[in-house]
């Protein structure tokens, strides 16, 4: 499997799916500088153990990036001819953006606006949430059906869309 060096790729899957992995792997196979744009916040210390366990993963070939809300101009100035770069994770993003109260409906747009114009290589990486039960609240039933419209929209900008469960990734389009 192979990034294309221009354009977005796409790769869903589920919590601990090894989506992460699979993505980094298409990075690294690239040959581009490596930029990994980290959208988690660690609000506690067990988020604050993961994201240092992907940081060591990753190692020092990557240049870490941290932004929870201008995913957008976070793009715009990393993306070029000469990088890759890893956007994980849209659904954290989605997350911030919902407790900012900021407007999700016009994020989404900005991002997939962003997508078509992007000079260079991106792997967007995001969580399936749709596949389980009604949640039972609101919030959380709100992020479901926002994230699967974003989830909808960044498919159908992207060049090529993976979905990966057990580590194993299934090409849907490109």
């Amino acid at each position: 499997m192979q990034l294309e060096r221009r354009g977005a790729t796409f790769v869903l899957g589920g919590a601990r799916s090894g989506k992460s992995a699979f993505a980094e792997g298409l990075i690294e196979a690239s040959a581009m500088d490596a930029v990994y744009l980290a959208t988690g916040r660690a609000w506690d210390n067990e988020m604050s153990a993961r994201i240092a366990q992907h940081k060591e993963r990753r190692g020092a070939k990557w240049t870490t990036i941290e932004e929870p809300l201008d995913l957008v101009g976070a793009l715009q100035k990393e993306c070029s001819d000469t990088k890759a770069v890893l956007v994980d994770c849209l659904t954290l993003w989605l997350t911030n953006l919902m407790m900012a109260e900021r407007d999700i409906e016009t994020e989404t747009a900005r991002l997939l606006a962003a997508m078509i114009e992007m000079k260079g290589a991106v792997v967007l990486v995001s969580n399936e949430v749709g596949l389980g039960i009604v949640p039972e609240n609101r919030m959380a039933r709100a992020f479901r059906d926002h994230a699967g419209r974003l989830h909808q929209g960044v498919a159908a900008a992207a060049a090529t869309v993976y979905f990966v469960a057990a580590g194993l990734p299934i090409k849907m389009k490109g």
